[in-house]
């Protein structure tokens, strides 16, 4: 997958199927679930700890984008949420793979795009043993995502992905990361085993309303406010407090309510 661009497969390259009483591997139940989410397309650079990724992305008619470089992957799953509204993925490598799409994953937090980040890690039988790339990227992401975790067994990949995508949209949309170890990827379970969330059945449907009263005195109080500032949306409350003014000793302080 050098280069960059759309990657082609013949219909002889591609994985066979699985049938419902196969066993079905860790990769393959990222992209059933990934599938289920309505996604079409994954931005990433190819490494060795997410390959079983595009197998399953194969089998699911997903289309993978081969970039140059993970920050590009990051930087376009988010831009694939701002121009279609759909939730961009992005799937990165472990180690450095992980930390050269963080500031891509930074910048989808602040500008409050949904959109998944699911990186590499070492197999869980090496934790912390000096595995190939092995960071501590849960750490390091949970302050710029809405959610990071690590998937800890095969069967609840799919679920582990269908719950990241909640946490996307859960309050102000935002960036989730999911680290996902080789032999959790690698590794089979039967898929009758699997917990594969349906779509459509694991997250609100609706949201919460305003009261009607409080909503016909909106315009009313938006004529005859002075000096204040409203702002609308998921990430505040009902009202900004006026900016801070500095005072004689140069600090700033809140003017009274």
């Amino acid at each position: 997958m050098a280069g960059t661009g759309t990657v082609n497969v013949t219909p002889t390259d591609a994985p066979k199927t699985v049938t419902e009483s196969a066993k079905i591997s860790g990769g393959n139940l990222v992209a059933k679930a990934l599938k289920n989410e309505g996604v079409e397309v994954i931005f990433t650079l190819c490494g060795g700890h997410i390959i079983d990724i595009y197998d399953g992305c194969l089998n699911e008619g997903i289309k993978i984008v081969d970039v140059r470089h993970e920050q590009v992957a990051a930087h376009a799953a988010d831009g694939y949420w701002r121009v279609s509204g759909k939730t961009g993925c992005a799937v990165v490598t472990a180690g450095p793979g992980t930390t050269d799409a963080m500031t891509g994953v930074a910048n989808a937090f602040r500008a409050e795009s949904a959109r998944l980040l699911i990186g590499g890690q070492g197999p869980l039988t090496q934790h912390r043993m000096g595995s190939l790339q092995d960071l501590p990227h849960v750490d390091m992401m949970q302050p710029i995502t809405k959610f990071a975790a690590t998937v800890p067994s095969t069967d609840r990949v799919a679920d582990m992905v269908s719950m990241a995508f909640r946490e996307c949209y859960n309050g102000a949309p935002g960036p989730s990361f999911l680290e996902i170890p080789r032999d959790i990827l690698d590794g089979t379970v039967d898929l009758a085993k699997a917990r594969i969330p349906a779509p459509g059945k694991y997250r609100a449907s609706t949201k919460s309303a305003g009261d009607p009263k409080d909503v016909e005195k909106l315009p009313t109080s938006l004529r005859t406010r002075r000096g204040r500032a409203y702002c609308s949306g998921p990430r505040y409350g009902p009202a900004v407090r006026p900016p801070r003014q500095p005072n004689s000793a140069g600090s700033s302080t809140s003017p009274p309510t």
